[in-house]
C-alpha cells in the first residue's frame, strides 16, 4: 500500500499563505487623501479678495452662528458679529478650533472640519489681519 504524501498539503498551505499575504498587502496600502475624497470643483478655490462681509461672514452664518450667536453664545464665543469673532481671532482660538488643532475644541462641534476651500478662504482673511471689510 502506498503512503500518502504531504506534498499536496504543503502546496495548498503555501498558496493560502501567499493569498493571505497578498490580501494584507493590498488592504494595508489604503489611505484617505482629503484632496482625493473631496476634489476641488472646476475653477479651484479663489482666495484672492477675501473679505469678512462677502466671504467669511456667509461661511460662519451657515456653519457656526446657530450655536455662536448673541442669543446662545456657546463657549462664550459669538461668530455672528465681527466684534465677537475678533475676540476669538485675537486670542488664537478661532483658527485652532476650525482647523481641529490642539488647544481648542474642534469646530463645528461633533462634526467634520469645514471644506478645505472654506478653510483656505478664512485663512487668507486671517493672514490679512482679519480686517472688518
Amino acid at each position: 500500500m502506498e503512503r500518502p504524501t504531504i506534498k499536496p498539503v504543503i502546496n495548498l498551505l503555501t498558496r493560502l499563505a501567499g493569498f493571505a499575504l497578498l490580501a494584507v498587502m493590498v488592504t494595508s496600502c489604503y489611505y484617505d487623501s482629503e484632496d482625493y475624497l473631496y476634489p476641488q470643483l472646476p475653477g479651484g478655490c479663489d482666495t484672492t479678495g477675501v473679505t469678512y462681509s462677502g466671504v467669511v461672514s456667509p461661511i460662519l452664518a451657515s456653519n457656526c452662528n446657530s450655536c455662536h450667536s448673541p442669543a446662545s453664545p456657546s463657549g462664550n464665543v459669538i461668530t455672528s458679529t465681527y466684534e465677537g469673532l475678533k475676540t476669538a481671532v485675537d486670542n488664537g482660538s478661532f483658527r485652532k478650533a476650525i482647523n481641529h488643532e490642539a488647544g481648542a475644541s474642534p469646530m463645528p462641534k461633533n462634526g467634520n472640519k469645514l471644506p478645505v476651500c472654506d478653510l483656505n478662504k478664512i485663512d487668507a482673511w486671517l493672514n490679512q489681519g482679519a480686517p472688518q471689510n
